[in-house]
């Protein structure tokens, strides 16, 4: 489990007069298995919660716990406590190094210390975990971004950590193909029990992770599923943030009296699904004095 006690953080050592902390006596906890995304506009304090749980920052007051070691730890600890964090960032360049698809696979697993044997077994688990048998001899400089950023992901998951940080992982690619990729992490979490915390501020991606925290201005304004923090559609509004727009049009055909629609939709096959449900039959009654003629495109 990740536990964060009370946990303030200021890049300002001293604390400049005026400035606020980047987070503010933040408590959280993470079970390993859960998929958590973190949203947040710039400045929420999303990325430096990431930092410190990774053990690259350290609180100035409070504690960061990883699996009941403190992330300030030296020695044989905070050893312990890299290996069972793993960071995927958003650009995957940042984090490639090897020529080939396989030696950048092996390159974490390889500096554990790994027998032969079962670091070969670890890169080839990776490789097919993520789809990846047909270009593993291939040039890093040949790939996609989309392809680097799942060589990336095998690299982290080859050294098995227990909790996985995805730091906007998604930026530099195209919607169908980030919705793949978020897809196949979320279903490694479930296989074999990794905690997913995918920081990110793509409204849309957060709808299929079991827990979303909303940070602002430093604090945790928000935590629950995603049906909870989308029911509460003004209180995103009101720190700057959008809902997803099948989120949007679904509350606004309950508004016109389609008042079977699940509420808040959170994907267009909900919406589809719900429109076709017997319970819909007909679309509301025309309001008095509307056009009788209007027809309701959307009636299953």
């Amino acid at each position: 489990m990740i536990e964060l006690q009370n946990v303030t953080f200021n890049y300002s050592a001293q604390g400049e007069q005026g400035v606020p902390p980047a987070l503010e006596n933040v408590s959280l906890r993470i079970e390993p298995g859960e998929t958590i995304a973190i949203i947040g506009h710039n400045g929420s304090g999303k990325s430096t919660l990431t930092k410190l749980i990774a053990g690259i920052l350290q609180p100035q007051s409070g504690k960061v716990l990883v699996d009941g070691l403190a992330t300030n730890v030296t020695g044989q600890d905070i050893w312990t406590i890299r290996q069972n964090i793993g960071i995927v960032f958003q650009n995957p360049d940042d984090q490639l190094i090897a020529g080939t698809v396989i030696d950048d696979i092996a390159f974490g697993p390889e500096n554990l210390g790994l027998p032969l044997l079962e670091l070969e077994k670890r890169v080839q688990e990776a490789i097919a975990l993520l789809g990846l048998e047909k270009y593993a001899q291939m040039a890093i400089s040949e790939l996609s971004v989309s392809l680097k950023q799942r060589v990336a992901i095998a690299g982290i998951l080859a050294m098995r950590p227990r909790y996985l940080l995805l730091d906007e992982p998604t930026t530099m690619i195209s919607g169908h193909t980030a919705r793949q990729l978020l897809a196949m992490v979320q279903r490694l979490a479930r296989e074999q029990n990794i905690a997913v915390i995918h920081i990110t501020h793509f409204m849309h991606e957060i709808t299929t992770f079991d827990r979303v925290i909303v940070m602002d201005a430093g604090h945790i304004l928000m935590d629950g599923s995603p049906t909870e923090i989308f029911a509460q559609a003004a209180r995103l509004k009101s720190v700057g943030l959008d809902i997803p727009l099948v989120t949007e049009l679904g509350n606004h055909l309950s508004a016109q009296g389609w008042t079977h629609l699940p509420t808040p939709l959170l994907s267009p096959e909900q919406l589809r699904a719900a429109i076709k449900s017997p319970l819909i039959t007909s679309p509301p009654p025309t309001p008095k004095g509307a056009d009788s003629s209007r027809t309701y495109p959307l009636q299953g």
